[in-house]
């Protein structure tokens, strides 16, 4: 498998923006490592880049320890994170943050 982890990891910050417009994610929301797997696939297929299931997933755990070690997701059980990503705060419409 190439190096798609240094890829998604470099550009974590347009991913995790990909994602969020495919997935519910908001700070403090729960996600699931399934989700994340799903959304490293459809990143790299909408980059031309074709990956099957197996390497999504072994992307996916490596994606989400550096994650992890980031703060970006604390572990809440062994399938799932809530997400610490401040910058995906909601607010009410007009409520001034």
């Amino acid at each position: 498998m190439k190096n798609y982890f240094e890829l998604v990891k470099n550009e974590y910050q347009v991913f995790l923006n990909f994602m969020k417009a495919k997935y519910p994610m908001f700070h403090n929301s729960n996600f699931f490592f399934r989700d994340l797997q799903f959304g490293i696939l459809k990143y790299l297929e909408n980059k031309g880049i074709k990956i099957n299931n197996s390497e999504a997933e072994e992307l996916a755990k490596k994606l989400s320890a550096y994650f992890e070690d980031s703060k970006i997701f604390i572990k809440v059980n062994s399938f799932g994170w809530r997400l610490n990503y401040p910058e995906f705060v909601t607010k009410i419409p007009g409520d001034p943050i």
